[in-house]
């Protein structure tokens, strides 16, 4: 229904004047039209009924006449008491191929196919439609987000997760404005299929210097591509690539690790794979000695006799199909690279038909390089037909190794589940608070040092003991009282890096080494930072660690994703040697090592030579106690120690410098990754069953085998309650929706047996999913047949209301079979109200706000 004042028709289409002279409500619109006209046009769309929009127009975020708002905040303001959701403005539009729906002023029309394509860029969208078009690649969905002013990414990946025509998810992202929201949908999402970015501004150009050696470090896009890990998802470099990253996922057998092996018929190219995977800090597998004794017996003496495998040029069909079912065999490797150089002696697709059935056969992965042109495009086909990745190039088909590991290793982040509160060791909150709400009254936004390291060694970690002096005579005093050698340290709340300004002297020998050190001290701050406070100084031990690593860990606020942690080599030229990774909080002891294993100085702190391994699982444990902190004490904004010694026998912070700032939001709130919520755990005791203890949680990953045979444990009938249909084991695919829950947008309840020495027995469950409006929280409830009439249901149904209330849900609804009997009851006894009966089932719902 086109609409516009000045045309009568349109490509033979009546035109309306107006909306209100429409025949029909319209499902959707597409509004291109000036932006001083879109708010009103929004307004009338809604009054009228529709509830989505698509707005092409540009130029609406620019300020209007009278500068009070901009026409974007209009139209949101417009849309928001009819719920119209609008895409855009400033986007191309939307191509669902699947329907015939071509909402967009693309000038192709996309294929139908199984991939979504979402781009904040609308050059971009049209270039990667044309070249795709070309290259016959198909679309489930082709979306142009623009400003994203209301539907943004993460309302599209909630909705491409369980869309059935959707197998896998490219993204082009230039920036993210809600992060937890993002991260939600995200790990939603790529729990289910591939999802796959390309992040515009890789570059540290936008990353400003901050207070902080931290905050100076911790760049923008590195943030980002920590996020992407942490959610499962596969970043890669350009919009070809997320073509090539796609084919490689869609198409590989599963990974198991990262040894490769390299089957050839020419050195070279398998050099080149070799140096490829070597240059991206990966190794090739190590040939077992099986494994080398049937090569033997099965290639030419000149074989190579290490990997990659030469099986040399002349090799026939008959070398090609023993050797590879060898490498295949391989127990010591994760997958094969087969490369294939043309030659006269056999015929390329004699040889890719002989080895199809083996490779289709095995489990292993295996990619392929068919070199050349013509004379492999048979084999390539034959390769391709049946499913295998097939590459151009060594260096392709080593990358697409490359994002296989990448993609492997991510999708085991997202199973990582840290706890909101610390499992293995004690921690005194609230000494910290009290430290911290002190120093805030104080005006103070920097505590001092000694505050700083009383923080650390309330977490735990280890400090070395330091003292304040208030004059120069009274530092040799203390240092006397210490006993010598002492570092002497500058106390300023105007200096973050003392050593920059002379504020740390190290080794001085006696009290008058300690004054004359002050006195000079002193000297050097009146002359080069006049205007600095000096408060005192601080005297400690000299901490003499021959051959300690100087590490620096670290926490800043990202703009976008909140709290970050860091780890890297430390020292005062920390900064210079750049080597440090980031990640998201909350972690555990796996996450902390995953992070520490992303920096350069690992590999020394594994040891070499004389060096002996430096204490890791310390290390690792500090990162997790830091990583408590930030959930405990939202005060904390910024923090820095620097250097953390350690060696083989432990850990100790010489130097520690926190920010802080008051917070409005409590616990987890402000982490863009919520942690597995502990504090929701219950234990009671089972009615009936003197001494059996219970504990109510929420589910986590490693319940999955558990939940099935919990499953199974359920009767026809009461798997037919809860499920509509008997349901007595799920696919891998759901049983990981189920399991690998994202807890700030659903929830799985089940009460477990808690005798530890059982394994893991699931007596009942309840699943809340909440829009992300947090408007509706639908559930479902099962308790195990054998349980049954212990208050088990009522159990889990008083938990789950008590928990939609805290976060302030607006309803719970749900689905029951008209003939559950025993649900309707406990429905009613716990006020839900019985809306509907339709088609043998009955809606209920329940207010969580005292309306009806």
């Amino acid at each position: 229904m086109p609409v516009n004042p000045k045309h009568d028709s349109l490509a033979g289409l009546r035109v309306f004047h107006n909306l209100s002279a429409l025949s029909a409500v319209a499902d959707l619109a597409i509004i291109c039209t000036p932006p001083s006209t879109v708010p009103d046009l929004i307004a009338q769309l809604g009054q009228a009924g529709t509830k989505a929009a698509i707005v092409l127009t540009a130029g609406s975020d620019t300020p209007s006449s009278d500068g009070a708002v901009n026409m974007q905040q209009a139209m949101l303001d417009a849309a928001r008491p009819h719920l119209l959701r609008i895409l855009g403005p400033n986007c191309i539009g939307l191509i669902v191929p699947g329907i015939g729906l071509n909402a967009s002023f693309a000038s192709a029309a996309a294929l139908p196919g199984k991939i979504a394509f979402v781009s904040q860029s609308g050059a971009l969208t049209t270039a990667v439609l044309d070249w795709a078009v070309s290259n016959n690649i198909g679309f489930s969905k082709f979306i142009s987000i623009g400003n994203s002013a209301d539907v943004d990414f993460g309302d599209v990946l909630d909705y491409l997760a369980s869309d059935p025509d959707t197998r896998s998810i490219l993204l082009y992202i230039e920036s993210i404005k809600f992060a937890r929201k993002f991260m939600s949908a995200a790990r939603a999402a790529a729990r289910n299929k591939p999802v796959i970015v390309v992040k515009a501004g890789r570059s540290a150009a936008g990353a400003i210097a901050a207070a902080s050696h931290t905050g100076a470090m911790a760049g923008s896009d590195i943030v980002f591509d920590a996020a992407i890990k942490r959610a499962g998802m596969l970043r890669v470099n350009t919009t070809q690539d997320l073509f090539s990253a796609i084919e490689t996922l869609s198409r590989a057998k599963p990974l198991h690790g990262n040894k490769l092996i390299i089957l050839t018929n020419g050195g070279g190219p398998g050099v080149m794979a070799a140096d490829t995977l070597n240059l991206a800090g990966e190794t090739l597998a190590v040939l077992s000695d099986e494994t080398r004794r049937k090569l033997d017996t099965v290639l030419p003496a000149t074989w190579s006799k290490t990997n990659p495998i030469d099986i040399i040029g002349d090799a026939p069909v008959e070398r090609y199909r023993k050797a590879l079912s060898t490498v295949l065999d391989d127990g010591g490797s994760d997958a094969v690279l087969f490369i294939h150089a043309p030659t006269a002696i056999v015929g390329s697709e004699d040889i890719a038909r002989e080895c199809a059935p083996l490779i289709a056969a095995s489990p292993r992965c295996l990619l392929s390089c068919w070199l050349g042109g013509q004379g492999v495009l048979a084999a390539r086909q034959v390769f391709n037909q049946a499913g295998m990745p097939t590459y151009q190039t060594p260096e392709e088909a080593v990358q697409a190794f490359l994002y296989l590991l990448a993609y492997r290793r991510n999708q085991e982040l997202l199973l990582e589940v840290p706890s909101s509160q610390p499992l293995d060791f004690q921690v005194n909150v609230q000494q910290v608070k009290e430290i911290v709400g002190n120093s805030l009254r104080n005006g103070h936004s920097l505590l001092n040092e000694v505050e700083a390291k009383s923080v650390l060694a309330a977490y735990g970690i280890s400090v070395v003991e330091t003292r304040v002096a208030n004059t120069v005579e009274a530092a040799g005093d203390l240092a006397q009282q210490i006993g010598f050698p002492v570092v002497l340290k500058i106390l300023s709340p105007d200096i973050s890096h003392k050593s920059d300004v002379g504020g740390v002297v190290l080794n001085l020998e006696s009290v008058q080494d300690v004054r004359t050190a002050a006195q000079a001290m002193l000297l050097r701050l009146s002359k080069h930072n006049p205007n600095a406070q000096l408060a005192s100084f601080t005297v400690q031990a000299m901490v003499n660690w021959p051959g300690a690593h100087e590490l620096i860990l670290g926490v800043a606020n990202d703009e976008i994703f909140g709290p970050i942690m860091l780890f890297g080599h430390g020292g005062t030229a920390a900064q210079l040697i750049n080597d440090r990774a980031v990640s998201l909080p909350p972690l555990n002891l796996a996450l902390a090592q995953r992070l520490v294993a992303n920096t350069r100085v690992f590999k020394l702190l594994q040891g070499y030579r004389d060096r002996p391994q430096a204490d890791l699982s310390g290390l690792y444990l500090i990162l997790v106690k830091l990583s408590q902190l930030v959930i405990d004490i939202p005060e904390v904004v910024e923090l820095d120690i620097n250097p953390l010694l350690l060696d083989e026998g432990g850990a100790i912070a010489l130097d520690a410098r926190i920010r802080i700032a008051p917070s409005l939001l409590q616990g987890s709130d402000r982490l863009a990754i919520r942690p597995y919520p502990k504090e929701l755990e219950e234990t009671f005791e089972l009615e009936g069953s003197k001494g059996h203890s219970i504990l109510l949680r929420p589910i986590l990953p490693s319940d999955s085998e558990s939940y099935q045979c919990f499953l199974r444990s359920l009767s026809t009938e009461d798997a037919r309650n809860r499920f509509f249909c008997a349901v007595h084991q799920l696919p891998q695919s759901e049983l990981a929706r189920v399991t690998q829950i994202d807890y700030s947008r659903e929830m799985t309840m089940v009460i477990i047996n808690a005798d530890k020495s059982k394994n893991v027995e699931i007596l009942g469950e309840i699943r809340l999913v909440t829009d992300p409006d947090n408007q509706q929280a639908e559930m479902g409830i099962a308790v195990s047949t054998e349980f049954q009439c212990k208050g088990l249901g009522s159990r889990l149904l008083s938990k789950a209301i008590r928990y939609c209330q805290e976060r302030g849900t607006a309803t719970m609804v749900g689905t029951v079979l008209a003939e559950n009997t025993p649900m309707l009851g406990l429905a009613k006894k716990f006020g839900f109200t019985l809306l509907s009966h339709h088609d043998g089932v009955v809606d209920i719902c329940l207010s969580l706000n005292g309306k009806d």
